[in-house]
């Protein structure tokens, strides 16, 4: 982002702020005339309500200088109803059963009472409109199925990195045992026997092992789909859905792990680890490999060098090994939350038109400037296109901007200010980029299961802890068929036929 943009937003935001901030001291002589010339300034030409969550209660008034800002570039009265994350659910039923809703709704994931008022017709169906709009055009694909319900688009979801899973690795333990990165799962596999077998961190003993395992079951996710598995559920031969663990590149990948636990390349006690714990053995210097979020890098890198601060540049990051069947990933659902639009308060096409624009513009550049950066020149300023934040510890600057990012979808990308970047965290960033071009989607995840409703930990768990007893070498392949046939007679067969027909429902 360079100093166009900048010089932009200033363009934009100073003769408003000016108006403020002159405004402001006439406030003790009159605050009808102050409120007059406010909004004037924001001459709105219709105003939009919303409800969204706050982690705090510092949050922009009505007075507010970037809010204005906001409210000038959008051209809308914005009225927020902030309500604490920690209520937030509660507070939302309760506005739900009332009846009087705002004309935007954050909802924070696909809850009950959510999914039942959209299958009674309380929220618009979004998807036919957003191929109107310059930004909500460009949605990603498969996070707009991942935030649908039965199929259809309810909310414009908040984006997330979708690529966000990766491997997180020793990159001084890699040179020192003299390997390239890995490539393929063969030489993912001949990097975490040299961890354990070649000393990898230089003391002369057998100390030290390949990759670490909780109880949190992400990174077998992760890895199976490198594979070829499904992500959850797969279409057969005949385009039926079946889960993953039905499939042969599942037991492939099954047995790859049972043969990373048989030569010690991974923990022993990894069904039994506090995930709290988890990443304990790689701060520490006994394992070099971890399979999450690619986030775990520089979290890791830190940690690392607080213990030792000789420590130079010992970890990197990566996205995923090719497999028998190509590159694939396992994606996350690529959203936390989405804006949905009731019907009650927004009643005809053409308001909904007008609420749908608020949200697109919202998006452009100008928009997520002032709601995730504020003013330039008041709240921060650039530094080679870096942001520096201004407001250091004055709560009153804090609160002029803090929250108005949680009505921001950022679509179809961030287009705010970073701060400066480390070289891992640019890393990062580009894998969870590369990632997105190789992640595999969940073809039932719009899909709402009320079998899985009912039974759904059970037939989890019956999986996952045959999963596990396959691994330790407790049960052998007919064991983990059992398992599935219990999974099956548990209401698994109940499961896969109505996912079935709300998949084929959905396809129409």
């Amino acid at each position: 982002m360079g100093k166009s943009k900048s010089e932009l937003t200033k363009k934009m935001v100073l003769p408003l702020l000016s108006t403020v901030l002159l405004s402001s001291p006439l406030a003790a002589c009159s605050n009808s005339e102050t409120s007059g010339k406010v909004k004037e300034a924001a001459n709105s030409d219709h105003t939009i309500s919303i409800m969204t969550t706050t982690f705090t209660t510092n949050n922009p008034t009505d007075e507010s200088p970037v809010l204005k800002a906001l409210e000038k570039y959008t051209n809308t009265d914005i009225k927020i109803t902030w309500v604490p994350d920690s209520t937030y659910q509660e507070k939302l039923n309760v506005t739900l059963a009332s009846g009087k809703l705002p004309d935007i709704m954050l909802i924070p994931k696909k809850l009950p009472s959510f999914i039942s008022a959209v299958r009674d017709g309380a929220f618009w169906e979004l998807g036919p409109y957003l191929k109107d709009y310059p930004n909500l055009s460009q949605a990603n694909e498969i996070t707009l199925k991942n935030s649908s319900i039965d199929g259809k688009i309810y909310g414009i979801y908040r984006a997330r990195p979708l690529g966000r899973m990766g491997i997180t690795y020793r990159k001084d333990w890699l040179e020192k045992v003299r390997l390239q990165l890995p490539e393929t799962i063969d030489d993912f596999y001949n990097m975490l026997k040299a961890f354990k077998e070649e000393d990898p961190d230089g003391n002369g003993k057998d100390d030290t092992f390949g990759m670490v395992i909780s109880k949190y079951t992400g990174p077998w996710d992760i890895m199976q789909v490198w594979f070829g598995a499904p992500n959850k559920w797969g279409e057969d031969a005949d385009g039926n859905l079946q889960p993953d663990f039905m499939t042969k590149e599942y037991v492939n990948a099954l047995k790859f792990f049972k043969k990373l636990y048989d030569e010690g390349l991974i923990n022993k006690d990894f069904a039994v680890m506090d995930s709290q714990k988890w990443l304990d053995p790689l701060y520490n210097g006994q394992t070099g490999v971890v399979v999450d979020v690619v986030d775990q890098a520089h979290r890791a890198e830190d940690k690392i060098k607080a213990i030792n601060p000789n420590a130079k540049d010992p970890i990197d990051v990566m996205g995923a090994v090719e497999g028998p069947e190509g590159l694939h990933n396992l994606p996350t659902s690529g959203y936390e939350g989405m804006l949905a639009i009731p019907k009650t308060s927004v009643k005809t096409k053409e308001e909904l038109k007008k609420v749908l624009t608020f949200i697109d513009k919202l998006n452009d550049e100008e928009a997520q400037i002032l709601a995730s950066n504020g003013i330039e020149g008041r709240h921060f300023e650039l530094k080679d296109g870096n942001s520096i934040d201004l407001k250091g510890e004055d709560q009153a600057l804090i609160g002029e901007g803090q929250g108005l990012d949680k009505f921001q979808t950022f679509i179809p990308e961030e287009r705010f200010y970073k701060k400066a970047q480390t070289p891992l965290l640019e890393k990062e960033a580009e894998v969870k980029k590369e990632n997105e071009e190789i992640v595999v989607p969940n073809p039932a995840e719009s899909l709402v299961s009320e079998v899985y409703a009912q039974k759904g930990q059970q037939l989890d768990n019956i999986i996952n802890d045959a999963r596990i007893k396959f691994i330790v070498g407790q049960i052998d392949e007919a064991g983990f068929k059992d398992a599935i046939a219990l999974w099956r007679s548990s209401g698994g067969d109940d499961y896969i036929k109505e996912i079935n027909k709300l998949y084929k429902k959905a396809k129409k």
